[in-house]
């Protein structure tokens, strides 16, 4: 199956965190690691800590540092798992959304532009996204 594609992912995955990174405004107080966990959250919530760690491939502990200032800014909410007891579940709140959609908006022709000026190939990434797609959703059902 490898045929560059995880190469060329991980080239868009770099040159995405860093285009991100030079956008973000200098006096924001979201960082560019809370903005990809509202993200998660705004894609995927609910979801325990653990899990929220394993969708951005970064560590419990890291997880529950970046969840802090969020909870206190009222961005995010830990409650009770109605269907476990003692787990809890991590939620985007309303401002939280509002936050993320307003500092962390999808910049899809930004990212073409940003990934055209370093020769990337724009066609063969959308091609092979849709592939790598495919095949998730393939191992998640099967």
């Amino acid at each position: 199956m490898d045929d560059g594609l995880a190469d060329l992912l991980h080239r868009v995955v770099s040159l995405l965190g860093g285009h991100a990174r030079d956008r973000m405004p200098a006096d924001d107080s979201l960082t560019y690691s809370q903005l990809r966990l509202l993200g998660t959250l705004d894609e995927l919530a609910p979801l325990t800590q653990h899990q929220l760690a394993e969708a951005l491939a970064i560590s419990d502990p890291a997880v529950s540092r970046a969840l802090q200032p969020l909870l206190h800014d009222g961005l995010v909410a830990i409650g009770p798992d109605p269907a476990h007891g003692r787990r809890k579940l991590v939620n985007i709140t309303a401002s939280g959304t509002e936050a993320f959609h307003r500092t962390g908006r999808p910049f899809a022709e930004q990212l073409k532009q940003a990934l055209l000026a370093n020769d990337f190939p724009y066609e063969r990434y959308l091609a092979d996204t849709a592939r790598l797609a495919g095949i998730l959703a393939d191992t998640a059902t099967g």
